[in-house]
């Protein structure tokens, strides 16, 4: 899906050089994740139940602004 392409490819650009190891790996397993799985999260506003991911959902999301 070609916006959640874009809000990846945002983060990476902006965001990936400064981030650390931790967030990451974090990006790197959230990669792994379906489709539906990360519109949810990257479009929709619902939640991941882990903190680390949601911290990274939130960065995601965030690094367009």
């Amino acid at each position: 899906m070609q916006e959640l392409d874009v809000l990846l490819e945002r983060w990476l650009e902006r965001r990936w050089s400064a981030a650390d190891g931790a967030r990451q790996a974090a990006f790197t397993a959230l990669l792994e994740l379906s489709d539906p799985q990360l519109e949810d999260w990257l479009l929709r506003g619902a939640r991941p139940a882990d903190a680390t991911l949601a911290a990274l959902v939130d960065d995601i999301v965030h690094a367009l602004d």
